[in-house]
């Protein structure tokens, strides 16, 4: 199922493998993950950020796959 522009948050990368957000609610979604992992790192222990960060990472990641283009590796246009 190809979705449709104007509902996508992130388009995929030009080079590499990944996505970077195109509307609002992307950088949303990329600002709050980064400031979950802010928090944890100034405020957790070792074990807070072992757990923490990959349980935020992946949510991230699962939010991309979802509101985003599908990625591949890709050298440009």
């Amino acid at each position: 199922m190809v979705k449709k522009k104007k509902d996508l948050w992130f388009r995929a990368k030009y080079y590499g493998y990944g996505w970077f957000p195109i509307t609002w609610q992307g950088w949303v979604v990329v600002i709050t993950a980064a400031a979950a992992i802010f928090l944890i790192a100034v405020k957790g222990r070792g074990l807070d950020i072992a757990i923490g960060v990959p349980i935020i990472a992946f949510i991230l990641i699962c939010i991309c796959r979802a509101k985003g283009e599908p990625a591949r590796w890709r050298w440009g246009k």
